[in-house]
């Protein structure tokens, strides 16, 4: 299951964007740039494509304060979160650039997707209840031998209709998840997968033959290689079902992270803050009480930058 990618110039531009957003004269940087837009009309074509997608939010970062940019430019902002941000807020325009090829075009193009702060409840052709969290991205593939569901991003719910005749599928850039019974829960992390038995039980497996049943109330992680088993009593992952954030001795960095789907343009979380310990159930349909809540009660300080950016730091 290997994933498909933007194309080299497309990779580069963002690239070069997430160097350049700083605003500093470097004039190093800014000859190998030029080389680098001299060296193919792709290249330029697609640094043009970006920055007429990206217009103004790009002048916001350009022309922010020193340490704003510093705080920016840390390791943890990297491509994957800028193109989380842009595609956000639309900038990318129409999704000719933004290529069906890549993670988030594939997204785009999915037969079934929400937006941000958007939840979808539906019945499929099968009858099973299929649930998609905020910003989640599904293909369907239904034949008279089996039922496919492709995650593509973000998380789900399913209720599956009994059939014995054609298994049920989740399957995640990591692995499958098959149907021994009902009720789970499936999301799709930056590098692994979390699957949660709501009721009966599933059959986890990745392409390499390593398998793992769970039972209803288990949950467990799937990684490329390996299937980590989670401690018992993470049914609480689905009450974003009834748009509730229920976090039980949580880092501040996944908190967040669950939060991000529910509120548009990019959020930064400092290197200082990130491990603070969280625990409560928060609104995930109003972003803007779940972080006063959290600055009232944690010290930290939350900082926002029109709608397209969110600093959270140490207060």
């Amino acid at each position: 299951m290997n994933r498909r990618v933007l194309n080299p110039a497309a990779e580069q531009a963002v690239a070069w964007m997430v160097r350049l957003r700083s605003g500093r004269d470097d004039a190093r940087q800014q000859a190998l740039f030029q080389q680098w837009l001299g060296d193919d009309p792709a290249n330029v074509h697609a640094w043009e494509q970006l920055q007429r997608g990206l217009g103004e939010h790009f002048e916001v970062v350009r022309r922010a304060p020193g340490a704003l940019r510093d705080t920016l430019l840390q390791p943890e902002v990297g491509r994957r979160d800028v193109l989380r941000a842009m595609a956000g807020l639309s900038v990318l325009g129409g999704s000719l650039w933004f290529a069906a090829s890549s993670d988030t075009g594939q997204a785009l193009t999915a037969d079934l997707r929400t937006g941000t702060g958007e939840r979808r409840s539906l019945t499929l052709a099968d009858g099973s209840r299929l649930t998609l969290n905020a910003d989640s991205a599904v293909d369907l593939a239904f034949s008279g031998s089996h039922r496919l569901v492709r995650l593509r991003r973000g998380g789900l719910v399913v209720q599956v209709a009994a059939d014995p005749s054609r298994p049920f599928i989740v399957r995640s850039a990591q692995g499958d998840v098959r149907a021994l019974g009902t009720r789970f829960l499936v999301e799709q992390l930056a590098d692994a997968t979390r699957v949660v038995v709501l009721e009966h039980a599933v059959r986890a497996s990745l392409p390499n033959g390593t398998e793992l049943d769970l039972a209803e109330g288990q949950a467990a992680l799937l990684h490329a290689q390996r299937i980590e088993p989670l401690a018992a009593g993470q049914a609480y992952r689905a009450d974003w079902v009834q748009g509730h954030l229920s976090v039980l001795d949580e880092p501040l960095a996944l908190v967040i992270d669950a939060l991000r789907p529910y509120r548009p343009g990019f959020v930064r979380v400092s290197p200082q803050v990130r491990n603070l310990r969280v625990q409560g159930v928060f609104p995930l349909d109003d972003s803007e009480r779940t972080l006063a809540a959290l600055e009232e009660t944690m010290p930290i300080s939350v900082k926002r930058y029109g709608a397209w950016l969110t600093l959270i730091e140490a207060r």
